[in-house]
């Protein structure tokens, strides 16, 4: 049987159907947003031993198809995902994973297949709620539904839902956000320098929307939802968690409370150990499968032991486990300058967290091509964030870039885009990598501290420099903490992640999640108003060692010249097969791009490349005046005269009479294949021919000559 349901979503039809496809899953749903179509699928399989997390997966699969091309890859056949598709992947995941009971270890996976794209219709927005419908009417626990919208903002200030492609490159502001019915789980932004009463004011408006959403899917529900399978944990003792807690409790409560992120660490895992040796020396070795049994009870009451104290100390006593108050933020270190051949480089250090910045500039072919579901794109900044184990002092593989850094290289990119001057400006691609040196905590807003540094170290001259913080929340009840500059055991234990990044006027970049059942406006509000205090602290701090772009770019960045030539003429730059361009190219070593509008930018290691490679385009895209001397080629020597080249595929006849002043009787005579001659243009005939004369040039120079001497 096929069921159908429909809805209106910022004006357009949303409409979700399951029972037809893909029914081996627990729960599929296709769902049309007008005609952007995604098929979202949730299963799951048997519980998982030896893992200590919720075994979540979710996919967001690009299908080329979906926009009726063929992939561009030599076999023909998509890929590894766009980084934008492990971002959506993320966006769906984050406020899918506190709905799951945390205990639970069965693999759960979330596919959602873009089938049919509309670029009216975004199809991320419509794979986020499908894959809320797919879990809620599937029989796998989830304490859902949630719904997700966009919001966009208009010049006129208009906040719009889910704007559509036109509204979305007119809009100053990209807004996402999920949630249930009760409260926002995620938020997602980037914008133009945008007031926090703004962001929440978008929150609000969303979560209207979202209400809607969700009560549409409990409608689902009602209808073919499946029984839920009956999860639940395995119950601890209460008279093992009571010795475990008079045993270690005393023993976390000080371990937390050492400063340094290491020896607390270690501290804490010591704890650990030998509680777990005091209790295990009572069972014999042979017996392993019930030293393993208790070993892992008593693990999961020393996790729960240790969040009761950190939240403890922090809701109760105003105490972090750094000993910070709740809004202090950690000391702060910055230099500039640190690599010495890098274009721009800077190191941005708060307590124990710290991101090396290097900027490196580049020419128009750079730009990233955004190949994907649409019209190909480039993008001309680039911002790359890499987190290796030492940085937390771990060994392990080193792989490619997986979603964590993909995603944290992302939200740097949308903090300081905004800040990256046009084309016109500044015409050079920018690509920044944040290496991360030492984390504990807040290592994203790190990057974008350090690389709004390294850019104004490297001359970039930014419109404002970026500062970025990371909140937490510690809610018990109607008790409440708001922390500032959020370190890795306050973010483990806490129950949100509130990063913010902006200028002294406004956000560029937010993002939240939340691991309880949402917050309250009230909360926001507070968050947004500590993270704005905290920003501009970091931002005094970071201008105190450079307040401002260099006046001057790095001696190590390539010059760059901009020049422009008629459209009509780019072919005569290019020449058959880039014959001519590839020429000059390896006469001078720079690189040249060239527009559409006759733009031409050429990249030169230094100004002397530079200006010859400019030279060699003038001459082949200047018109001849008449009037003007030029130095010529001699390229054919004729009875009547010489064919001389004075640019660069525009020849001309010097006449036999006009060789010299004196009786020329043969042209070989005097002149030779070759052999470079000052010529004056007298004339462009009616066919366009160069009539040239070498004795009217040697006339002018000769009285051009005595005026300079008679000076």
């Amino acid at each position: 049987m096929v069921d159908k349901w429909d809805m209106q979503l910022g004006e357009r039809n949303l409409s979700f159907e399951t029972g037809k496809y893909a029914k081996q899953a627990n729960g599929s749903v296709l769902v049309r947003y007008e005609d952007t179509v995604v098929l979202v699928t949730a299963t799951m399989s048997e519980p998982r031993a030896g893992i200590d997390y919720l075994p979540l997966m979710v996919n967001y699969e690009e299908r080329i198809y979906s926009i009726g091309k063929i992939p561009g890859s030599i076999n023909r056949r998509e890929g590894r995902p766009r980084d934008s598709a492990t971002h959506n992947a993320r966006l769906i995941d984050r406020p899918l994973r506190p709905l799951f009971p945390q205990e639970m270890r069965h693999d759960i996976q979330v596919i959602a297949t873009i089938l049919s794209v509309n670029h009216d219709h975004e199809p991320d927005i419509a794979a986020l709620n499908g894959a809320s419908a797919a879990l809620s009417i599937s029989d796998i626990p989830f304490e859902g539904p949630i719904g997700g919208v966009k919001i966009g903002m208009l010049e006129g200030g208009d906040l719009i839902i889910n704007p559509d492609e036109e509204q979305r490159e007119e809009s100053s502001l990209d807004l996402t956000v999920a949630g249930t019915e009760d409260a926002v789980l995620m938020v997602e932004a980037s914008g133009d320098e945008v007031p926090e009463e703004i962001i929440l004011e978008g929150i609000e408006k969303a979560h209207r929307e979202i209400k809607k959403i969700a009560a549409f899917q409990k409608d689902m529900v009602k209808e073919v939802g499946k029984e839920k399978f009956e999860f639940t944990p395995e119950p601890i003792p209460e008279d093992l968690e009571k010795q475990v807690r008079d045993f270690a409790a005393e023993d976390f409560r000080k371990a937390i409370q050492i400063e340094k992120k290491l020896a607390r660490s270690e501290a804490v895992d010591r704890v650990k150990e030998e509680t777990k040796e005091h209790f295990l020396q009572e069972i014999p070795e042979e017996k392993e499968k019930k030293r393993e049994e208790l070993s892992d009870r008593i693990s999961k009451i020393l996790d729960k032991i240790e969040k009761e104290e950190v939240r403890s100390l922090i809701i109760e006593q105003g105490i972090r486990p750094d000993g910070r108050k709740p809004e202090e933020i950690r000391p702060i270190w910055c230099e500039v300058q640190t690599l010495p051949r890098a274009h721009g480089s800077a190191v941005f250090t708060r307590g124990e967290t710290q991101a090396m910045s290097v900027v490196t500039l580049g020419a128009s072919s750079d730009e990233k091509t955004l190949f994907g579901l649409g019209e190909d794109r480039t993008k001309r900044y680039m911002h790359h964030y890499n987190f290796p184990p030492y940085s937390v002092g771990e060994t392990n593989p080193l792989h490619s870039p997986g979603r964590r850094e993909i995603g944290h290289g992302l939200l740097g990119e949308s903090a300081l885009r905004p800040m990256i001057p046009d084309t016109e400006e500044f015409p050079y691609t920018v690509r920044v990598v944040s290496e991360i040196l030492e984390s504990n905590g807040s290592s994203s807003q790190a990057s974008i501290c350090g690389s709004s540094l390294a850019l104004m170290d490297a001359g970039v001259p930014i419109k404002k420099p970026v500062s970025g913080i990371a909140m937490g929340l510690i809610k018990e009840d109607d008790r409440v903490a708001v922390l500032s500059d959020i370190q890795g055991m306050e973010d483990h234990h806490g129950d949100m992640d509130f990063k913010v990044a902006g200028t002294r006027d406004g956000i560029t970049a937010l993002q939240m999640d939340i691991k309880i059942g949402g917050i309250s406006k009230e909360i926001m509000s507070r968050a947004l108003e500590k993270a704005r205090a905290g920003r501009l602290h970091i931002m005094d701090k970071m201008q105190e060692v450079i307040p401002e772009p260099r006046a001057e770019l790095s001696p190590n960045a390539p010059s760059m010249i901009t020049m422009k030539i008629d459209p009509e003429k780019i072919r005569l730059v290019i020449g058959p097969g880039g014959k001519v361009i590839n020429n000059i190219i390896d006469e001078t070593g720079v690189e040249i791009d060239i527009e559409d509008d006759g733009t031409v930018y050429i990249l030169a290691d230094d100004q002397e490349s530079g200006e010859e490679a400019r030279k060699m385009v003038e001459n082949l895209t200047k018109e001849a005046v008449v009037g003007e001397i030029y130095e010529g080629t001699v390229k054919n020597i004729m009875d009547f005269g010489a064919f001389v080249e004075i640019l660069p595929g525009k020849e001309g006849l010097v006449h036999v009479s006009e060789i010299s002043d004196d009786y020329v009787k043969e042209v070989s005579d005097v002149l030779s294949e070759g052999d470079k001659i000052q010529v004056k243009l007298t004339e462009i005939d009616d066919q366009n021919r160069l009539n040239l004369s070498r004795k009217e040039a040697l006339k002018e120079l000769e009285k051009e000559d005595k005026k300079d001497k008679s000076k």
